[in-house]
């Protein structure tokens, strides 16, 4: 087992340039020395000709993993007939009706081409279908990167509920005052703050796993019986879990339907694309003809449903929809989970492993893991060793999650137990 990975001068020379020209030295994701060149199935190698176990799958999107034939095949094709157009065309035609069979809320679809874009669209679809601006959101809730979203997503001193703060320098005072904060799984505070404000709320955005954290049984029902309730449009958030971890997403995995959902990552296969979905008199805001009520919201989009990431979509839809297809996903998963469990209680190191089989992590504190603050209680400093460890032993993934893909193989996992042993065995 490799534990010292070589860096030559070649790496050398990227890191050196890229400090020179990228802000901050890097994308702003990852920051560290690895530059990465290549990527193949389940693996990724970087400029100085290391190859890595790749759990980091582009934050999410190459569920299928890297340079699926399929999908290059489809991508191929299109870019043959045209890369964009500005103009609606049919393999976006195609890939909504794919996506509104797929999702029970989805009755019609926008495109964007971020996540950060269609969460944003989300929220205003609610502001204008309610003519009321306020939002509610969850303590710890990652919504992407706009002003709205950033609002409580990692507070270091979280205030008391429902008051928001800003994780951003450079947003406007007055953000705050348009953002309720509620503790995700705790549907007794929820139910008091949506009570109390429902005459002013435009809407609730959630992650249904918020994170890694999977839902407390009865919450997110308990959340959409509240907001039908008082007949404010709940947003499920399923960057992350849309076609991740079922085909119908979290809204099928958990057997909660939402009014509004967003989508990207896993449905995209590495190329930009992201989508709104749902209720179609929610939707209706998009379209020209709801001028004359008010309730217009132009969205203009040069590369959002472009064909090629579209065509790439379909191809990916394609292959997750045929049968054992999240057997094998969540088999995967499961393993790993259930190794790295193990592992961590004959070490006697305290570590609760959090998640869903495709997508998952450790938390290093005996305390359990069922919201943000819950989540302070655990030991960054040590998980951030411990994914050096990894990566020293060519296992890649990013400073939080661990995401799985069905190019994953069974020596892949085998391959992955051992350096799980190995980096436990230095962490202790």
């Amino acid at each position: 087992m490799d534990v010292n990975r070589p860096v030559n001068d070649a790496q050398r020379e990227y890191f050196d340039r890229a400090q020179r020209v990228l802000a901050g030295g890097s994308l702003g994701n990852i920051y560290d020395d690895i530059i990465l060149c290549e990527g193949n199935g389940a693996r990724v190698r970087d400029v100085a000709g290391n190859e890595y176990i790749d759990y980091l799958l582009g934050s999410g999107p190459m569920l299928v993993g890297h340079r699926h034939p399929e999908v290059t095949e489809a991508v191929q094709k299109q870019i043959q007939k045209g890369a964009t157009f500005f103009a609606t065309n049919d393999q976006s035609i195609a890939l909504a009706e794919r996506i509104v069979d797929a999702c029970p809320c989805a009755e019609k679809v926008r495109f964007m081409v971020s996540g950060s874009e269609a969460t944003a669209y989300a929220m205003r679809a609610v502001r204008a279908f309610r003519r009321r601006d306020l939002m509610l959101k969850f303590e710890g809730g990652f919504h992407g990167m706009h002003d709205y979203a950033l609002m409580s997503w990692a507070p270091a001193r979280p205030p008391d509920f429902p008051r928001a703060v800003p994780d951003s320098a450079g947003i406007p005072e007055c953000v705050a005052g348009q953002v309720l904060i509620a503790p995700f799984n705790d549907i007794q505070t929820t139910t008091e703050l949506i009570r109390s404000h429902h005459d002013s709320l435009a809407g609730v955005i959630v992650e249904p796993m918020q994170r890694l954290i999977p839902p407390q049984p009865g919450f997110l029902a308990g959340l959409r019986e509240l907001t039908e309730k008082y007949s404010v449009p709940l947003i499920f958030d399923e960057i992350v879990t849309g076609f991740r971890v079922a085909y119908g997403g979290a809204q099928e995995y958990y057997g909660v339907t939402p009014d509004l959902c967003t989508l990207s990552k896993a449905l995209s296969g590495g190329y930009p694309l992201s989508a709104v979905a749902g209720r179609a008199d929610i939707m209706a805001g998009f379209s020209p003809e709801s001028k004359n009520g008010g309730g217009f919201m132009p969205q203009l989009t040069t590369f959002g449903g472009n064909p090629v990431s579209s065509a790439a979509s379909l191809a990916v839809l394609d292959i997750l929809r045929r049968p054992g297809t999240y057997n094998r996903l969540f088999e995967t998963g499961r393993k790993l989970m259930q190794a790295l469990e193990k592992l961590f209680g004959d070490a006697a190191i305290p570590a609760q492993i959090v998640g869903e089989p495709p997508v998952f992590d450790v938390f290093f504190t005996d305390v359990p893991i069922t919201n943000y603050r819950s989540s302070l209680a655990a030991d960054a400093g040590k998980l951030n060793r411990f994914r050096q460890l990894l990566l020293e032993r060519g296992v890649y993934r990013g400073d939080s999650k661990m995401y799985i893909s069905i190019a994953h193989t069974d020596a892949d996992v085998a391959e992955t137990i051992e350096v799980f042993k190995d980096a436990i065995d230095q962490l202790r």
